[in-house]
């Protein structure tokens, strides 16, 4: 049986737009019905998984950069969502600072795994939402995170990045964090009509086979529609496909572990 301690997930990938943000929202969501205590870090100056849960920008005072900057308590951070057994610590702009902040610290790689440390052991997941960067903001989740989700948008030129941020991983395994694992690569914004969706869905497999979810995320309206009302698609409509795609993903994760 895995470890609590070992089901902090980071979810990134350094190009924007490739449901990056609505994975970490609906999966964690979806894990917390599954009975699963549940933490989201919002490390995304963008605060996109704030929004997601409609938590307004004057809320968001006790967010990660000042946890961070040691100004408060990582405990009084921690908001509680509408969704039960799901909690969230936001994010603010003021997150983009820090890379220029931490520049001379030492071991500043390692922040956010540092804070991490008091609360991780109060939760069954927790998933960081990173920026669509591979900036010292990415460097740190990854840092602290036992494993790595990348969502991979099912078009042309997704393959390229990928291997950059294949690359990145390797680095920091053999540099920062040795114990970080790729839990898996996830299909996003897949359309069955679209021949170019199969020709990288199809290249994907060939190359990471097992490495790859079997779960796709389909293109669907409700998925992005479900923001704008502060709320994650297993709320806004759980019969939607998008719903059902990412419940049968935080499926496929328990599994995994069973195996």
């Amino acid at each position: 049986m895995i470890k609590k301690s070992d089901r902090i997930i980071a979810v990134a990938n350094q190009k924007g737009g490739v449901g990056k943000t609505t994975t970490v929202v609906n999966l964690a969501t979806a894990m917390a019905a599954c009975d699963k205590k549940t933490l989201i870090i919002d490390a995304d100056p963008q605060g996109n998984a704030s929004t997601g849960f409609g938590i307004k920008y004057n809320e968001r005072d006790k967010d990660l950069y000042s946890i961070i900057c040691g100004k408060i308590d990582i405990n009084t951070a921690i908001k509680s969502t509408m969704i039960p057994k799901l909690d969230i610590i936001p994010t603010s702009p003021d997150l983009s600072a820090l890379e220029q902040e931490l520049v001379h610290i030492e071991d500043r790689e390692y922040k956010i795994r540092n804070i991490l440390y008091q609360i991780k052991d109060n939760y069954d997941y927790v998933f960081l939402d990173c920026p669509p960067s591979l900036g010292l903001v990415t460097l740190n989740a990854l840092c602290a995170a036992k494993s790595l989700i990348i969502p991979l948008q099912t078009e042309f030129y997704a393959l390229e990045g990928l291997s950059q941020l294949i690359n990145t991983l390797e680095s920091i395994k053999g540099n920062f964090n040795k114990d970080i694992i790729l839990q898996g690569i996830l299909l996003t914004m897949y359309d069955k009509r679209n021949k170019i969706c199969e020709m990288v869905s199809n290249d994907v497999k060939s190359h990471f086979s097992n490495k790859v979810f079997n779960t796709v995320i389909p293109r669907n309206v409700r998925v992005s529609e479900a923001p704008s009302f502060g709320q994650p698609v297993l709320m806004y409509d759980i019969s939607c496909p998008g719903s059902q795609a990412y419940a049968s993903l935080a499926g496929e994760i328990i599994n995994q572990e069973k195996d």
